[in-house]
């Protein structure tokens, strides 16, 4: 089992007729890696706080189709996250917000995850807002000392951090209890670091999406590695980095404990990389299954 903790919202994407109509669509980046797990045919459940609301109710019957475990969900009256992308002539997305008073906030720390659960997935909003970012990270450092797979993925929205410093530090408060830190070229940009400072903090790796020039990994024992990315027509790059979580994950958890050092990175990083494409192709968070993925 892996488990994603972290939000789950709807998406507002503008469409081209009628002119400035926009189309809900589900998002959220934990939401589209366990999607995408889901859809890869891993074993996932999505660990949150989800609307009662009519978008809430369409939320986790998308999770539920992808047979996503949705036990460790929890609910609340109070309104569903919404985020408004506007994409630039490549397909890239920028992001607004409506995030005060909604159901993911509020999520509270789960007494245990399920048995046989072999990692866990963190990221996004969940960790830039309060009081929720305080369970998550609650859950990171609780889950790590237990010995699982964490991944990481700030995926900074600069519009929810209110103060970048004390963000900037505190996620080097979160490096060592991770085992994978991914992250985007802009959010490497965004945060200031160092790859090899990171790497010394604690993660086994650091894997840095580069857009249309691919993926590469970086490391604790200095090897690198990069594989380009899949030339495709890209609708938009909606949900694109969460594809990649979820190829991550899903490679990545099958190793034997330890593992990590003799992963095979090429194949690994070719692996999401072919998701990632997949998901380009397509509007808005559409991450594809494991069938797409096999020739």
């Amino acid at each position: 089992m892996i488990v994603v903790g972290g939000e789950a919202l709807i998406d507002l994407v503008p469409v081209a007729q009628p002119p400035g109509a926009l189309v809900p669509r589900p998002g959220g980046g934990p939401y589209n890696t366990a999607l995408a797990l889901g859809r890869l045919g891993a074993g996932a459940a999505f660990c949150s706080r989800v609307s009662t609301d009519g978008f809430g109710e369409g939320l986790l019957a998308g999770l539920r189709a992808a047979g996503v475990d949705l036990s460790l969900v929890q609910r609340g009256p109070e309104p569903t996250t919404l985020a408004v992308p506007s994409l630039a002539p490549d397909g890239s997305a920028a992001y607004g917000f409506y995030v005060e008073g909604t159901a993911d906030r509020l999520f509270t720390l789960p007494q245990a995850l399920p048995a046989g659960t072999r990692a866990l997935a963190l990221g996004t909003c969940s960790l830039a807002l309060e009081p929720g970012a305080s369970a998550y990270e609650a859950l990171l450092r609780r889950e790590s000392g237990r010995g699982l797979l964490t991944l990481l993925d700030p995926n900074i929205r600069p519009a929810l951090i209110a103060d970048p410093a004390a963000y900037r530090a505190r996620f080097l408060g979160w490096l060592p209890y991770v085992s994978v830190l991914k992250l985007s070229e802009e959010d490497a940009r965004w945060l200031g670091g160092r790859v090899s400072d990171w790497l010394a903090a604690g993660p086994s790796a650091v894997v840095l999406t580069r857009g249309g020039r691919g993926l590469e990994v970086r490391t604790r024992e200095g090897a690198e590695y990069a594989v380009p990315a899949r030339r495709v027509a890209v609708a938009d790059t909606i949900g694109a980095g969460d594809t990649v979580n979820a190829a991550l994950l899903h490679r990545l958890s099958a190793l034997p404990a330890g593992g990590l050092v003799d992963t095979d990175w090429p194949g690994v990083l070719a692996y999401a990389a072919h998701a990632a494409a997949l998901t380009c192709t397509r509007a808005g968070a559409e991450p594809p299954y494991a069938a797409e993925l096999s020739g």
